[in-house]
């Protein structure tokens, strides 16, 4: 990965990190964005695999709110559940690995 692109001076501390010396769930995620914005999607993947799926699901609900979908209910329903799945399974992962 290409960190020395990255500007981390805007970046939130973790408070999980720093109270008790391990990552959240949400560890990464600004890190992610941040490659995602530089066109680095491989990076950002790879930082936060969970981004993918919950951009999808905000800009289905914010779209959603304008235009009503057939299966609108069940989208949001199981976009929910892959976005939380991804992020639960690889933060276990990253917990396992580390």
């Amino acid at each position: 990965m290409n960190t020395f692109l990255i500007d981390d001076s805007w970046m939130l501390p973790c408070m999980s990190k720093q109270l008790m010396g391990m990552d959240c769930p949400g560890c990464g995620i600004q890190r992610s964005i941040s490659f995602l914005l530089q066109g680095n999607i491989v990076d950002s993947f790879l930082m936060y695999p969970g981004l993918f799926p919950a951009v999808f699901l905000f800009f289905f609900l914010i779209i959603d709110w304008f235009k009503d979908f057939k299966y609108g209910e069940q989208i949001k329903l199981w976009a929910t559940i892959i976005t939380i799945g991804t992020i639960l399974t690889s933060y276990f992962i990253k917990m396992a690995i580390h």
